[in-house]
């Protein structure tokens, strides 16, 4: 059974289209008003008169993540085997949901997503600085989760597995703008399989209340420490491998060769001498080991991307 979850946020002008549009392979819809002003639920209550839709309202707003999270445990509670995000504005075409699930419903993954990226065609659809801001946003999402080959990991359109779901520490995820980077963080701590779907752009005169220039240096902060986390976690506490040797390798040879190049440097500059050129390639030769060991490290990470979905086994 497929649920689809609707956060709801400014969207009254939109909402009702978008419902209209959701096929018959759907048997349940969650509309949850995220403490809208515009009362997009009550809205939904009054105009729409598809019995699969059930209308929640948040009593404080809970930002996109929270309102999706809410509409999971829902699913949940009635018994859907897939949940489907979709969002309330329109840019996320409802008839693409069954080419979304496939891949789950064939156990080929846990979690898939739609790609935006897939082709040259579809990047001419959205606007340049908005290809630029999600180009850096989706790499430091990479790094951070450890799903490499993912093109479009902030893409919001996704279908999960409730089995999947159930294994999730949902009280941790992050509850707005920072949810799709940090499920597939969460997701990588469960070694689930995510998979990227093809989809086409749809934009229209919706106005996103996300600024590129306002959330990249906290989302990079938030983002380095899932990356320390991940790490230490996958690498140190539940396993340890080439990797690992790696790792603390190239953290040793790269603060010794630091130290030392630094120390040496400053030495001899304070005597206005030349630093001797074998110090200098002792200092470089452990900079450019312990790069290697990183480089090694992270190649490594990139061919440990989880490869098979885990459902099928709980």
């Amino acid at each position: 059974m497929i649920a689809v979850v609707i956060p709801c946020y400014r969207v009254k002008d939109s909402i009702l289209s978008v419902l209209a549009e959701i096929g018959p392979e759907v048997s349940q819809i969650y509309v949850v008003d995220d403490y809208c002003p515009e009362k997009s639920g009550a809205w939904v209550q009054t105009h729409c008169r598809d019995p699969r839709v059930i209308v929640h309202h948040n009593e404080r707003n809970l930002g996109v993540g929270g309102a999706t999270l809410t509409g999971f445990s829902l699913a949940l509670q009635g018994g859907a085997d897939i949940v489907v995000k979709l969002d309330g504005d329109g840019q996320m075409d409802p008839s693409q949901i069954s080419r979304l699930v496939r891949p789950i419903q064939e156990q080929r993954a846990d979690y898939a997503k739609g790609n935006r990226f897939y082709t040259p065609r579809s990047l001419k659809k959205m606007p340049f600085l908005r290809v630029i801001g999600n180009s850096a946003l989706s790499f430091m999402t990479k790094i951070s989760s450890g799903y490499w080959r993912i093109m479009d990991p902030t893409n919001g359109f996704v279908a999960l597995h409730t089995r999947v779901l159930s294994l999730l520490p949902v009280e941790k995820i992050e509850q707005r703008y920072f949810f799709e980077s940090d499920m597939l963080f969460r997701l990588n701590t469960i070694r689930a399989r995510v998979i990227d779907v093809p989809m086409p752009v749809r934009y229209g005169d919706e106005k996103s209340s996300l600024r590129i220039g306002a959330i990249l240096i906290p989302f990079a902060l938030k983002h380095l420490w899932r990356t320390l986390k991940r790490f230490g976690y996958g690498y140190f506490v539940r396993d340890f491998n080439i990797a690992s040797v790696e790792i603390v390798g190239s953290i040793l040879f790269l603060t010794v060769g630091t130290a030392y190049g630094l120390h040496y440097w400053s030495y001899y500059g304070s005597r206005n001498q030349f630093t001797p050129t074998g110090t200098i390639m002792v200092s470089a030769l452990l900079v450019i080991l312990g790069f290697q060991l990183l480089l090694s490290a992270i190649s490594f990470d990139i061919m440990n991307e989880p490869s098979d979905p885990i459902h099928p086994l709980l």
